[in-house]
């Protein structure tokens, strides 16, 4: 049977799954424009100019689709989770309110420079726009997954007739989840962005055009990978030991561990059972789940059956997620690591293996996803882990207007976003053609950063 509450976590896992998106592109995107503005200093040359207006407008586009998107969660907190709003809103508030104050208006004060001023400003002061859009992103981050991250590890704070008041902001902004967490999705967007810009490089290649454009493009996304993924390992395997420590009950659901026990193996596979408590046709390795999840031969892995059943996460939801985000991660390494063994031996061109990069273009925003589906799925049936539940945040609303709301953002996402996406189709279709250049003409008009030429010019 639906109810309210359930409706209400739906709409919202609907709205921040379509939302993590855009930042997501958008943060690693900013530091790329930084990256190949700041080339473009150096060298002076058509190449890097021409790069970078064609991500410019790129970025515009998810830009735009993140802030549109994010908007309407605000929204939400008041709407669908009064209970949540009126009990954390003296902490969550402020965070959310820090992000507007130091990242927002960063990024909106300059955005304009970055977009616009390409024939308004001197080169310096153009690259300094693009770097304080690029560390607005960044901050940005800072404070959502702060106020994130609080939420799956509370800490600084007391709590008085059912609300939460701060107690101490240090320790409530860098709560013990913040410090892997946020490097954790800082790098994952990094890759996801660095998966597009090859691949988008890759399919011209594949069609003969940009040549000279694509290939250090592609070159660069692949020695950026090369580096990034394996660090991007390591922090994740940080905070399955910050998870082990903090969300034990999270952990047990990530790897379907019923019982309490040493030599934990590792469930590369299986088919989790939560009814019987058990799960059905597993692949498993022995004692490696130990050595990963605690550092330790025989270390100790807390089960399932040793959490009341009303305070268990769903298993099947973080269980998969967490193989998916794994998998392709070390899918996107193996691509990399392959491709700078092509590159050694000038074979980096070969079809089979552009098809591979185009094939792989949505793999790091799925590993973002599934990413999030973990930490959220498997942080219930807590809104504040272990505080406050889920089921005291929603607000008391009747079925059929959140059934009524939820089917309306269906309906406007798919329509505003999928024309946002073909737009971005466009762009890339078009392809980095040669960017407007400087003049002195006092009568000419700011670069438009959003024009697409009627017809694709090829090199």
């Amino acid at each position: 049977m639906l109810t309210a509450e359930f409706l209400s976590r739906l709409q919202f896992a609907f709205v921040v799954s379509f939302h993590i998106l855009f930042p997501a592109f958008s943060i690693g995107l900013a530091s790329w424009l930084a990256f190949l503005e700041g080339v473009w200093l150096v060298r002076r040359t058509d190449l890097w100019r021409d790069l970078y207006f064609f991500w410019l407008k790129i970025f515009a586009v998810a830009f735009g689709m993140g802030v549109v998107s994010g908007i309407v969660m605000s929204f939400q907190f008041g709407t669908n989770w009064a209970g949540f709003s009126e009990a954390a809103g003296n902490v969550i508030g402020p965070l959310l309110n820090y992000e507007v104050l130091t990242a927002f208006f960063l990024e909106a004060t300059f955005l304009g420079v970055m977009l616009f001023g390409w024939r308004k400003v001197s080169d310096r002061t153009h690259f300094f726009a693009t770097c304080m859009v690029a560390l607005g992103t960044l901050i940005s981050t800072f404070w959502i997954m702060a106020a994130n991250s609080w939420m799956q590890t509370p800490a600084g704070y007391v709590l008085r007739d059912g609300v939460f008041y701060p107690d101490d902001w240090m320790k409530v902004i860098f709560n013990p989840s913040l410090p892997v967490r946020l490097p954790h999705m800082v790098l994952g967007a990094f890759i996801s962005t660095a998966m597009v810009i090859g691949g988008v490089s890759a399919w011209y290649l594949l069609n003969g055009r940009f040549a000279d454009k694509s290939r250090a493009t592609l070159k660069l996304a692949l020695a950026f990978l090369a580096i990034v993924i394996p660090l991007q390992i390591a922090v994740g395997d940080m905070s399955g030991l910050e998870v082990h420590r903090n969300q034990p009950a999270k952990l047990a659901a990530i790897e379907a561990r019923w019982e309490t026990r040493r030599d934990v193996p590792l469930t590369l596979f299986a088919w989790p059972d939560e009814r019987a408590e058990t799960n059905h046709y597993a692949i498993d390795v022995p004692r490696l789940g130990s050595i990963i999840l605690t550092h330790s031969l025989h270390g100790e892995v807390k089960g399932l059956k040793d959490f009341p059943a009303d305070q268990r996460p769903p298993v099947a939801i973080p269980f998969f997620s967490f193989r998916i985000m794994v998998g392709l991660g070390f899918a996107m390494l193996g691509l990399a690591l392959v491709g700078l063994w092509r590159w050694r031996r000038g074979t980096l061109e070969k079809p089979g293996y552009l098809r591979a990069w185009v094939a792989m273009i949505p793999s790091g925003f799925i590993a973002v996803l599934t990413g999030w589906w973990v930490a959220e799925v498997g942080r219930q049936p807590w809104v504040v882990y272990g505080v406050m539940r889920t089921s005291e945040a929603s607000s008391p609303l009747p079925v059929g207007s959140v059934l009524a709301s939820l089917a309306t953002f269906v309906v406007v996402y798919l329509g505003i976003f999928g024309a946002g996406l073909y737009y971005l189709v466009k762009l890339f279709r078009t392809g980095p053609v040669p960017a407007p250049v400087r003049g002195t003409a006092p009568h000419q008009t700011p670069a438009r950063p959003l024009s697409v030429p009627q017809d694709a010019i090829e090199e």
